[in-house]
């Protein structure tokens, strides 16, 4: 069944290491929310009266919407959408935007689950990547989140900042799991073209963590959050039994989602919708009842590829059987040729028709991954 991704290009700043599109001020704040709830309803047959099930908005930063306008996105969509299926409601928040009259209001409005981005909770790694907010507000907002009530939340944290130690890395992990979130997503950071922290890096300025303590981190994180209790059910992504993101997981198993909202992207299972990364000129076209679209349909090499890298990414990892019914016989016989050395080194493992990532190759996915791929 359909998710429905809402994206929300609002910042009161850029993090250094942001490439997501988003503009910093909200004076286009009430004509995009409309546009949205319009663009809904412009391509709402794109779903074929199939149910939505969970709704994300994301960003951006939506916490930077008033709760009215956020209040006034939500009630938009329910009369576009037949939202009576819906289990999952998500909304993502910084720490510093959080306070318990602003959550309150949030679950008022039926979303019952938050997603946060710490990144951190040493300050000094918080101020080297231009995060607004300091620890102790993250933690300050844990527990506004809890007095509203919302009993699913979700916390993304960032290994190998400016400055960060392994040990630093597993305080940050410890204070974490001290907050006991149902959800934990944990990256590793990236240094993308053009953004601040890249250029930084270009000048000299931060030094990108080494390899070996980049994998320190990461091996301690994934077993202490799974000595915690937590399902590592995805590379970067650990949930207590029962919450793991119902959204994002259909990211990862092929399920079509309708992507809305300026740069939002969208799926259908042959191919994808780019809106376009610019605010005003996506509220113009929606308010002239024009769609203004990109779309790129996908070959079935691409569409192989794709399944190859979302798909062993998780837990479950790639069923054969699968791959042979949508693919056909020479794609199944590629995987595995490709795979047999993988296999032979204990990096993949093949129980029945599934293939899966071992905890050895989780740490070198990106290079299986390729070469599964077409």
């Amino acid at each position: 069944m359909p998710g429905v991704y809402v994206h929300i290009p609002l910042c009161k700043t850029r993090c250094a290491y942001c490439d997501f599109y988003s503009t910093v001020g909200t004076g286009l704040a009430g004509r995009y929310v409309d546009a949205v709830v319009r663009e809904a309803a412009l391509r709402i047959q794109e779903l074929h009266g199939a149910p939505v099930t969970t709704l994300y908005v994301g960003g951006g930063t939506p916490s930077q919407l008033p709760v009215e306008l956020i209040g006034r996105l939500l009630a938009g969509l329910r009369q576009v959408f037949a939202l009576d299926a819906v289990g999952e409601v998500t909304v993502e928040v910084n720490p510093d935007d959080v306070n318990r009259d602003y959550v309150a209001a949030l679950a008022g409005m039926g979303v019952n689950r938050v997603s946060m981005g710490v990144q951190s909770f040493n300050d000094a790694e918080l101020r080297a990547v231009g995060r607004r907010h300091s620890a102790g507000q993250a933690i300050d907002a844990v527990a506004a989140i809890r007095a509203a009530g919302i009993a699913n939340l979700s916390i993304d944290l960032i290994y190998g900042l400016p400055g960060q130690t392994l040990e630093s890395w597993q305080c940050s992990v410890n204070q974490a799991l001290e907050l006991r979130p149902e959800h934990i997503s944990a990256y590793a950071l990236s240094y993308e073209p053009g953004t601040r922290l890249w250029q930084q890096r270009e000048r000299g300025e931060v030094c990108e963590t080494d390899e070996e303590t980049s994998l320190s981190m990461y091996t301690f994180m994934t077993d202490a959050l799974r000595a915690a209790g937590y399902e590592h059910y995805e590379i970067s992504n650990f949930a207590l039994p029962g919450k793991f993101s119902r959204h994002n997981s259909s990211y990862w198993n092929d399920t079509p989602y309708l992507g809305l909202g300026a740069s939002a992207h969208s799926y259908d299972g042959h191919a994808r919708r780019y809106n376009p990364a610019d605010m005003r000129r996506y509220i113009e076209s929606i308010e002239c009842g024009e769609l203004c679209c990109e779309v790129e349909a996908l070959t079935w090499q691409e569409r192989y590829d794709e399944t190859v890298m979302v798909r062993l990414r998780t837990k479950q990892g790639i069923d054969l059987e699968t791959v042979e019914m949508r693919f056909g016989n020479e794609a199944t016989k590629h995987l595995l040729r490709e795979a047999r050395p993988y296999i032979t080194d204990g990096k993949l493992k093949k129980n029945g028709s599934r293939l899966s990532l071992t905890a050895d190759g989780v740490m070198v996915s990106d290079a299986i991954i390729r070469d599964l791929m077409w």
